[in-house]
């Protein structure tokens, strides 16, 4: 800021104070409370302007120039700040903590909070169906420590990785608002380029330290009850979390009680490009209704679709963990509990984010009532669930816990409607209090005995225009208008002149002030001290009640999955401890929700015996839009939904072992970091090949494509026999190579399938292609690409000029695979040898030779003879 450092004499006093505020945050904007605005100067102003599209003005000046500055209302201040976190920026409440009316001189101001995009904790400023992550990463030669929490929810969490992918992997998966890391050089261009980066001095990241600082922080002797004491990287990201934390909240954090280790052993592995292309949550274009998330949230409140969107990117490997779930679902629909249960549930509230902001101290009267309400639910639920023979269940409903004390207590104190903010009083029901009672009937009544006064003062004045009122400046008054005020008796004071009348206080009058706005102040002091009374009370339980808001969430997952199968015709997954992938009639989830026309469902069966072999792969032909890539996303997607503890879109699904789901699908190219389509593809390629295991699903589609025929034809083929022989890992490999048919040999573990088309002559619309969209066994006999090219819209000259090319080729004998690109350098090309064709005469004849043995002459001799082959 090119003011912020001068706190010469020449600047105001008020101005010297914002600059000693602004020195302590230079990084953030600062919102500087003044009045009832906050007010921005200088640099802040200007770029808050620019990103809030609020007014830049220049009023008065310090230090002999004029002073740039914007603000906003106080009242309204958070869709701004709602604004400024979305678009990463930070921002430091600077409030005044001191009273103006009793401050000689300048009120004090003071930091009281810096709200950054990774701590946020306002309902306004949070997105209610996705958590808000803040997310610390510490680094060594072995790896990584990542440390992630959820401040508006209370999860503190750890993992420790190996390897810049893995890493990759986890930042994809947690999709952090906010990562820490420490001010050196050397970190992956993925951490990098992430938004919300903040870099931190590095000895904040010291294991050592921070091991210190943890301890201290949970008062603790040492950390094993958390997992954590063999994990120094951990403590390391947790501890330079938890610092951060302190310093933008300035206050305690109860809520964070524990810190729970995620192993990744425990999960399924995804690294970013699978889940980017299995399209989870976001699409490509930025759409998020058309996901899988987007077919399969019914769930009733936030806080279980927070959960739900957890569970759908960790898919749990822990089979007794999935069957519970399995069970739990189908006993919820079997029985309709599930429909009952999720209508019970629509008057539930997000109680894991109220109960945070109750730890913070910053819950309003509604999240109190709201708590009341899912308290009182608790019954219900508990009996409506009870009787159910489902182990997860009987679990769940143990977690609720009892918390009949806290729901009375909520019950007898809160009104039924509840004001917005505490301050302005009316949050306590009548009865709950005797002295505040008091104090409101001596509010009440002054009504009553201003109707009185009036119309006493009337009748002894003799003036019956006479008018008794309030307002908050001058307080109680008697107002005559100016053609009456002649009229006043001699013991009225005069204490306001207006245009068109006088106003006036009597001793009387005077008297009932002091005692009435007494007990108005003395009232809303009674509340304040109840309020934090009741957020004590509630604190007491904070665990329990944490413990209770969880369950809830899972019953919500687990009714809005039950209610998912029955909508949509879903069925229970089998999980086998056997090496094998059976699924029957499958269906992509995504695309039968958004077609009109009835989904084709087709199986896959990977692990039966073929020619003594287990099928580890199906090669995939046909044409272009005819189904392959959903044919495999399809499956991937059932696979992963059975691990997360949903049912599937298919009439069977019997699933083994999977350790990870591994994917290759699409192209695109990486130009920030100076990658073409092509590199992109081998180094996804490059990744499953180095980490696919016999438990690993493949999806490998159009490998080779980006670069010329004959070497994308060679690549695709080595991949493909690696994959078989080598990784041994159950493999969907689409491809328009028809070469790689060749590859499904009797005792490989491969087979062919292929998805067909049939062309339809129409009379008025000339000859048109019809996708089947059934996949059947064996190759593909024809690819369909230029009638695919014609639909697409081509200009009819340039289809007719590749069919009369394409024929020529044929005629020629030219090596092109049938849907191979015709790439204009290899048409004029000389002829290569085919990938699969028998050894030339030429070639033999050079594997005969050998140059150590032959004398210049009869190497001379040799050349002649080769090239006459």
């Amino acid at each position: 800021m090119s003011k912020s450092a001068d706190t010469t004499p020449e600047h105001t006093p008020l101005m010297k104070q914002f600059f000693a505020a602004k020195a302590e945050h230079p990084d953030v904007l600062l919102f500087f409370r003044m009045g009832d605005f906050y007010e921005l100067f200088y640099d802040d102003a200007r770029k808050a302007a620019r990103l809030l599209d609020i007014t830049l003005t220049q009023r008065g000046s310090s230090g002999g120039a004029p002073i740039p500055m914007a603000g906003v209302p106080h009242h309204s201040a958070e869709g701004y700040l709602a604004r400024l976190v979305a678009l990463g920026e930070s921002v430091a409440i600077c409030e005044q903590i001191g009273d103006p009316a009793a401050s000689k001189g300048l009120v004090e101001r003071k930091v009281v909070r810096i709200i950054t995009p990774g701590t946020v904790t306002d309902e306004a400023l949070l997105d209610e169906r996705r958590d808000t992550l803040l997310l610390a990463v510490a680094r060594s030669k072995g790896g990584y420590g990542l440390a992630w929490a959820d401040l508006s929810a209370g999860r503190f969490l750890v993992n420790e990785v190996a390897g810049d992918d893995l890493l990759e992997a986890e930042l994809a998966r947690l999709a952090p608002a906010e990562v820490l890391v420490a001010d050196e050089d050397g970190w992956p261009g993925f951490v990098l380029e992430r938004g919300g980066l903040r870099r931190r001095p590095p000895w904040l990241f010291d294991a050592d330290s921070g091991r210190r600082q943890l301890l201290r922080f949970f008062n603790l002797h040492d950390l094993t009850g958390f997992g954590i004491e063999d994990r120094p990287m951990a403590i390391a990201a947790a501890a330079a979390l938890l610092g951060y934390v302190e310093e933008t909240q300035k206050q305690r954090l109860p809520h964070l009680g524990a810190i729970a280790v995620e192993s990744g052993d425990g999960a399924i592995a995804m690294n970013a490009a699978t889940r980017r292309h299995l399209e989870l949550d976001t699409r490509v274009d930025g759409d998020t209704r058309h996901t899988l998330l987007g077919v399969l949230d019914s769930t009733v409140t936030p806080m279980g679709g927070r959960l739900l969107r957890r569970w759908l990117h960790r898919p749990l490997r822990d089979r007794d963990t999935l069957r519970r779930r399995h069970q739990a679902v189908a006993t919820l629909l079997d029985t309709g509990t599930g429909d009952t249960l999720r209508e019970r549930f629509r008057a539930l509230g997000d109680l894991e984010r109220i109960l945070s902001r109750i730890a913070l101290r910053s819950a309003r009267p509604r999240d109190l009532s709201t708590l009341r309400d899912g308290l009182g639910l608790l019954p219900a639920v508990r009996e409506l669930l009870s009787p159910l023979d489902a182990p997860r269940l009987a679990e769940l409903v143990d977690a609720l816990g009892r918390h009949d004390a806290h729901a009375a207590l909520l019950a007898s104190a809160i009104v039924e409607q509840p004001p917005v903010l505490a301050r302005d009083g009316g949050v306590f029901a009548e009865g709950h209090d005797a002295e505040l009672d008091e104090l409101r009937r001596l509010s009440e009544h002054a009504d009553q005995f201003l109707v009185d006064l009036e119309t006493r003062e009337r009748e002894a004045s003799g003036i019956p225009t006479l008018k008794v009122g309030y307002n908050r400046v001058h307080g109680y008054y008697i107002e005559i208008s100016k053609a009456q005020a002649g009229k006043a008796p001699t013991h009225y004071t005069r204490r306001q002149t207006l245009t068109n009348a006088e106003r006036y206080i009597t001793e009387e009058l005077k008297t009932f002030e002091d005692k009435v706005l007494s007990a108005r102040e003395r009232a809303l002091a009674r509340e304040r001290a109840l309020y934090e009374g009741l957020l004590d009370a509630l604190n007491e339980r904070l665990p329990e009640l944490k413990a209770c808001a969880a369950a809830l969430s899972e019953l919500d997952v687990l009714a809005g999955l039950a209610e998912r199968a029955d909508a949509l015709d879903w069925s229970r997954p089998e999980l086998v401890d056997a090496p094998v992938l059976r699924i029957e009639r499958g269906r992509h989830p995504v695309v039968e929700a958004v077609r009109d026309a009835p989904f084709e469902p087709n199986d896959l069966v990977l692990g039966e015996d073929v020619d003594g072999q287990p099928r580890r792969m199906l090669v995939i032909t046909g044409p272009n839009m005819g189904g392959k890539s959903t044919y495999m996303r399809q499956n991937a997607l059932i696979v992963l939904l059975a691990h997360m503890g949903s049912f599937v879109p298919a009439a069977r699904a019997e699933i083994g072992p999977i350790d990870r789901i591994l994917t290759r699908i699409g192209a695109g190219d990486d130009l920030a970091r100076g990658q073409s389509t092509f590199m992109v593809e081998m180094s996804e390629t490059s990744h499953i090949l180095h980490h696919a295991t016999d438990r690993s699903l493949v999806l490998m589609d159009e490998i080779g494509r980006g670069t010329s025929t004959f070497d994308g034809l060679a690549l695709a083929d080595a991949c493909a026999r690696h994959l078989a022989g080598h990784n041994r890992a159950w493999t969907l490999f689409a491809t328009h190579y028809f070469e790689l048919t060749a590859l499904a040999e009797p005792g490989s573990g491969i087979a062919n399938v292929h998805l067909d088309a049939v062309e339809h002559h129409d009379p008025v619309q000339g000859d048109r292609l019809v996708f089947m969209h059934a996949v059947k066994d064996g190759p593909a006999n024809r690819s369909f690409g230029l009638q695919v090219a014609a639909l697409a819209g081509l200009p009819r000259a340039v289809v007719r000029q590749a069919r009369a090319r394409l024929a020529e080729l044929e005629q020629r004998g030219h090596d092109v695979p049938p849907a191979a690109s015709l790439v204009p350098d290899t048409l004029d090309a000389p002829r290569q040898a085919s990938l699969f064709a028998a050894p030339s005469a030429a070639l033999e004849a050079l594997a005969g030779l050998d140059p150590d043995e032959l004398t210049p002459k009869q190497a001379l001799e040799a050349l002649y003879r080769l090239k006459q082959l």
